[in-house]
């Protein structure tokens, strides 16, 4: 008997010293024994002696009267931890059973034997339970990690501390083309494109070692050869000791994204056409210059060309022949031009230029000659001859300006001075062009004043019949009267109003003025006295877009179109536009006569006077103050005079001061003269005592 306590205590010491919990159950489910683990974890016993007898039903009572809610450990108790259904069948069984124990949700390793006696029957079973919940979970992380690293849409690649590949991912294979048993064992530098310089892996290695990370974008090579865009991110892992277990690299092919980003780039600092950089691109690059003459000490100038003559070239040839034309002329400003120098296109035909470090500014006028030669040589284009000039306007830096838009704003601002000066030719930036534009700029806000303050006027000046010395019309010419200034010609502000927009808003109130004249008039002269008015090219060019109303007001105002003439300079004769076509057939609808202005300045044919049903036409100003007996401009009035009459065209001659001109004129047969000689241009109310009088104007009646 001693003997078998001595046993069965060396037994109870062995089951106590293991962790797991130990027990056996006869075939009731009663305890025989149980070690002192499972005691104290999941039957809340005292000591092993209290167990003996009881079953797990006894336990799970005891443990929710101590407690409404389940104690630890009877849930698994409940879900059959002994494995009692198991005992019948007298085979061992090995099972994972999850519960709450102690208050953490545990999982166990249950296994369960028969207990049999010395004859081989089964009088009970015996079980352990390992608590195996942190192997679980670090099998549940591997089982995850490997299933992330083999559905992962990103390449992953992992290597030891050698920097050798260990593992790769399917999606690396798809975007490298090597496949895992390929690259085991290498180093990742088999992907390098050479793209990179040594100091960029220098840089990346030395941000590893230090901080155990790094991630950017770099370029690789594929197995085929291709090179592709990557964006990497490399960890380490580390051992207990620091030293390093595994990188690990995730990266993904940004090829497309990165052409795309470098498109919006290009689209948003090059020009489509021409390839050179844009507005944006030269305001950028002009900053970056600056800079760089601050610190240098040097000088830099900025050209601003505009292409002469370009709109004639798009109106004749297409708008497809002047996209290649000024491709070309980017082209050839670009090879006038230095390697280190920015040639942009602003838009349209302006075209900027950015030459820096200028030790000697004398290079640039050799520059700006040179691409104005090479502009104005004939541009071949798909079968097509085409010829422009360009004016070229520089400002120097620091003589000029310091700051960016300033200058920009002298280089512009020459540009124009070129262009008044004649066209095809440069011309630099000066203070005093400075300070005409700034008296440019605050005559053109006086002039949007000038309608709404009343300082307009119209004045008319006559225009005569030679034949009988009579009035036959006059011509409406607008007179500004500044409060500071005095009169302002029209040939100053005229232009302004073009300018700034104003001129259709001023071409709308000269008429309404010229009709309510007319309404006068016509009740002095009858309904055949005409009134001529000027009208800008820009009314014509843009009707589409300001329209001109004429037509409606004299429709509500019962004068007849066939009261007024409308002039127009010579070279709108030559614009194949819809715009100035719809026009002028508008006005012929109305009955409006038309006269050409400064015939004889341009090219124009008496043909060309025909096909769009002139009516006038007028010699202009420097042919009559020429004009003398046996002169050439003598010979060619009288010419002009005949061909006119052979298509019944009538000539209006104006400028006439002089009694020889009268006189030379009349024998000629030409139809009117208007000028100093006659009258000059007077109030309304004069005019309407002249036209009472009926009396003629000219000493020669």
């Amino acid at each position: 008997m001693d003997r078998l306590f001595d046993a069965r205590q060396l037994l109870q010491s062995v089951m106590d010293a293991v962790p797991d919990m130990i027990w056996a159950k006869d075939l009731d489910q009663c305890y025989l024994l149980a070690n002192q683990v499972m005691c104290e974890r999941l039957l809340h016993a005292n000591s092993p002696d209290e167990i003996v007898g009881r079953d797990d039903q006894y336990f799970t009572r005891r443990a929710r009267e101590r407690s409404p809610a389940a104690a630890p450990g009877q849930l698994l108790l409940e879900r059959g931890l002994a494995g009692d259904q198991r005992v019948p069948d007298g085979k061992p069984c090995r099972f994972e059973v999850q519960g709450e124990v102690a208050g953490q949700w545990v999982t166990l390793d249950v296994q369960t034997a028969p207990l049999r006696d010395a004859a081989g029957s089964v009088v009970g079973l015996v079980g352990t339970a390992r608590d195996v919940t942190a192997q679980k979970a670090a099998q549940d992380k591997l089982t995850l990690a490997a299933m992330v690293l083999e559905h992962s849409s990103e390449a992953m690649v992992v290597v030891d501390a050698g920097n050798h590949i260990v593992d790769v991912n399917p999606a690396f294979t798809t975007l490298t083309g090597y496949t895992r048993d390929e690259v085991l064992g290498q180093d990742p530098s088999l992907l390098r494109s050479g793209k990179q310089s040594s100091e960029f892996y220098r840089v990346l290695w030395q941000e590893l070692v230090t901080r155990g990370h790094w991630q950017g974008e770099l370029w690789n090579k594929r197995k085929n050869g291709e090179i592709y865009a990557e964006w990497l991110t490399i960890n380490t892992i580390y051992h207990p000791d620091g030293s390093v277990h595994r990188r690990v690299a995730l990266f993904s092919d940004v090829t497309e994204k990165k052409r795309a980003e470098e498109l919006v780039w290009t689209q948003a600092n090059f020009d489509a056409l021409t390839g050179l950089p844009n507005r944006r691109m030269f305001h950028d690059r002009l900053a970056q210059e600056l800079l760089k003459a601050i610190r240098s000490g040097l000088k830099l100038a900025v050209l601003f060309l505009d292409l002469d003559h370009f709109k004639l070239v798009n109106d004749t040839l297409g708008h497809d022949i002047g996209d290649l034309l000024l491709v070309e002329a980017g082209r050839r400003i670009t090879a006038c031009a230095r390697a280190s120098d920015t040639v942009a296109r602003l838009g349209g035909d302006e075209y900027t230029v950015i030459l820096s470090e200028l030790d000697d500014p004398a290079h640039v006028e050799v520059i700006a000659t040179n691409i104005i030669q090479s502009l104005s040589a004939p541009y071949e284009l798909e079968g097509h001859q085409a010829h422009v000039t360009a004016s070229v306007g520089i400002t120097l830096y620091p003589d000029d300006g310091t700051d960016l838009e300033g200058l920009v704003q002298n280089a512009d601002q020459a540009m124009y001075e070129a262009k008044r000066a004649g066209r095809s030719r440069f011309s630099f930036f000066t203070r005093a062009m400075q300070l005409r534009a700034q008296g440019h700029l605050e005559l053109m806000n006086d002039l949007r004043l000038a309608m709404k303050n009343g300082q307009l006027k119209l004045f008319f000046q006559p225009v005569v019949a030679l034949d009988s010395g009579r009035l036959h019309k006059v011509e409406a010419l607008l007179r500004w009267f500044h409060p500071q200034r005095g009169m302002v010609g029209p040939a100053e502000f005229i232009p302004l109003a073009e300018e700034c927009g104003l001129i259709h808003q001023l071409g709308d109130w000269v008429f309404g003025q010229a009709l309510e004249q007319a309404k006068r008039w016509s009740q002095v002269m009858g309904a055949g006295f005409k009134i001529a008015l000027n009208m800008s090219p820009l009314q014509l060019l843009q009707a589409h877009v300001h329209r001109i109303g004429w037509r409606e007001q004299l429709a509500s105002s019962g004068i007849s179109g066939q009261n007024f003439v409308i002039e127009i300079s010579e070279n709108m004769l030559h614009d194949p536009s819809q715009a100035v076509a719809a026009q002028l057939q508008e006005f012929r609808d109305a009955g409006t006569g038309v006269a050409v202005d400064h015939f004889g300045a341009g090219c124009s044919t008496f043909f060309e006077l025909k096909k769009r049903h002139v009516d006038y036409f007028k010699i202009e100003r420097a042919t009559i103050e020429r004009l003398a007996p046996a002169s050439d401009e003598l010979a060619l009035a009288q010419a002009v005079v005949v061909m006119a009459h052979q298509l019944n065209l009538k000539v209006i001659a104006e400028g006439v001061e002089t009694l020889q001109q009268h006189q030379l004129l009349k024998e000629m047969g030409c139809d009117f003269a208007q000028g100093y000689f006659y009258a000059k241009p007077l109030a309304a109310t004069e005019v309407e005592a002249l036209l009472t009088a009926q009396q003629p104007l000219n000493p020669l009646g």
